[in-house]
């Protein structure tokens, strides 16, 4: 039945039309937003699902200055660890130098004495930041941050990489009171080089290992956040080929059915016909 009041026909191809529009205009906004969900009327759960992941994304990049600075830190207190030993190793040296008698012990001690004081200036020298972990201003150990973990309930805990400080400040007070002119004074200075040393070479292995696990951490933190980012890059952003083929069938169907409702428009029209005579 034809009818000039009700047209069915233009009707339903005013909803395909409208449906085809709806349709173009969330594909063109994936376009140009790059992104399959970009709000979360789009979708939800996984909107909140990313909005999660991203807060956690942008806590690991603090984790990761964290390490970065704990990792500059240990990295100062290493090295003048290493240093020391150095020169307590050619302390050393010079100590069983002065256990003979034809020698110049007073040459033996003026070096020795230049020696202390370096120990002392790279002692006092070792520190980032105003945190000093070897002249025994530091005596609590210092946590740097480490991870962050959250729990199935959506609560967030954190761990820390612990670093002992190391008291050489001690080791050179001990060496600035050697005193090898005499061969009473030389015997007790071998005797107490060696604790000396082992102490210095023991608070750089300490502070070695802990660079190490930081570095490793520092390592694993990159490449979760970058995997943690490729994560909400798979749910939210957008195929482009798909899109681009998306879109230019969409556009094909507008046309098509803007040209239907312009037939369907026309139909009441040729009910004229039907009273011409």
């Amino acid at each position: 039945m034809s009818s000039i009041l009700t047209n069915n026909s233009a009707m339903v191809a005013l909803q395909t039309l409208r449906g085809i529009n709806s349709n173009l205009a969330k594909t063109q906004d994936e376009i140009s937003t790059g992104k399959s969900i970009a709000s979360a009327k789009d979708n939800a759960a996984v909107w909140a699902i990313t909005k999660t992941m991203e807060a956690d994304v942008d806590s690991f990049k603090s984790v990761g200055d964290s390490l970065a600075l704990g990792q500059s830190t240990v990295g100062v207190a290493r090295a003048a660890s290493e240093s020391v030993t150095d020169l307590l190793k050619e302390m050393k040296k010079l100590i069983i130098s002065a256990q003979e008698e034809n020698v110049d012990r007073t040459k033996i001690q003026t070096d020795l004495t230049e020696m202390a004081t370096e120990i002392g200036s790279i002692i006092s020298a070792a520190q980032f930041n105003g945190l000093n972990l070897v002249n025994n201003s530091q005596t609590a150990a210092v946590n740097v941050l480490a991870s962050l973990y959250r729990a199935s309930d959506g609560s967030v805990t954190t761990s820390n990489i612990e670093i002992t400080p190391q008291n050489l400040s001690a080791v050179q007070t001990a060496v600035a009171a050697y005193d090898v002119s005499t061969a009473g004074g030389a015997a007790t200075a071998l005797a107490g080089i060696e604790t000396q040393l082992q102490t210095s070479i023991t608070a750089a292995a300490n502070f070695g290992s802990v660079a190490k696990r930081i570095e490793i951490q520092s390592d694993f933190v990159k490449k979760l956040s970058d995997a943690m980012t490729s994560g909400i890059g798979a749910l939210v952003d957008a195929d482009m080929e798909e899109a681009s083929a998306r879109l230019q069938a969409l556009q094909v169907q507008q046309q098509l059915a803007t040209q239907s409702l312009s037939i369907a428009n026309q139909a009441p029209q040729t009910l004229l016909s039907l009273f011409r005579g």
